[in-house]
């Protein structure tokens, strides 16, 4: 049986269970599991690559969602509100990935990624205490806001989507970390399977890596969350430095290569 299994199989499987760890605690599992597909796979069409990462990740974002639930209070009806337009606008965004080159968007990501670290090392006490708002119109609106610009953008590019929902959390609606985290994958998983029933009917998911992939990201998510939990929110936070830090490294790099 063991002589069935294709050897890249067993690199996957590694690469997704720390890619879910990764993105149970702070967001970023992407970086890991996409890169890792593609050069364990590199005969494998970019559509059936990122086909797999969205199943896969679909599993560990959900799982994660799920446990930070059951362990962390935060306002669920702007998180709905946002997860339902980041559904829709991230459809949106996977179809509309022919119509602009994504070398258009990266030095708009970078420079908003720059800004974002700066004002989180800026103001010390950012996403340190958990100060939530009042729930009215306005705040509703800027969920619908954040779920449609983040959800196209997940659809359409991907890169640090969680670590601009964690951000935007923490910054409008007064969350800690903690919950910024755990609000991020809610929405996160909307977008997650919105991307997949684009990819589903169109076939560009290599099942047989897939399934593995996913069952390994759930086990990485269930160590990264109870990593984050016990951790709280300054953990989180130096991880989602951290992870910033490494988005505009990768950022920059692929920028100015490009260029």
């Amino acid at each position: 049986m063991l002589e069935l299994i294709p050897p890249e199989l067993w690199w996957l499987v590694v690469i997704a269970f720390i890619a879910g760890l990764v993105d149970a605690a702070v967001g970023g599992g992407g970086l890991v599991q996409l890169p890792g597909l593609f050069t364990v796979l590199p005969q494998q069409t970019p559509a059936m690559l990122f086909g797999t990462n969205k199943f896969s990740s679909m599993f560990g974002t959900g799982a994660a969602a799920w446990r930070y639930a059951r362990n962390v209070r935060f306002p669920w009806k702007p998180v709905l509100f946002a997860a339902g337009t980041a559904f829709v606008f991230s459809f949106l965004g996977a179809t509309a990935v022919s119509l602009l080159p994504k070398d258009a968007v990266r030095p708009l990501v970078l420079v908003l990624l720059v800004a974002m670290l700066a004002y989180t090392l800026w103001k010390k006490d950012f996403g340190a205490l958990h100060r939530p708002q009042d729930i009215g119109r306005r705040e509703l609106v800027i969920a619908l806001a954040i779920g449609a610009a983040i959800g196209f953008y997940d659809g359409f590019f991907g890169p640090g989507t969680g670590s601009f929902l964690i951000f935007l959390f923490v910054r409008f609606f007064g969350l800690d970390f903690l919950r910024a985290s755990a609000a991020s994958k809610v929405v996160n998983l909307a977008t997650n399977v919105a991307a997949i029933s684009f990819f589903v009917p169109t076939g560009n998911i290599l099942w047989l890596f897939a399934l593995p992939m996913a069952a390994a990201n759930i086990i990485g998510s269930v160590v990264g969350t109870r990593l984050a939990l016990k951790g709280g929110t300054p953990f989180i936070r130096k991880l989602f430095v951290g992870l910033v830090v490494v988005l505009i490294a990768r950022m920059a790099w692929d920028t100015f290569r490009s260029a």
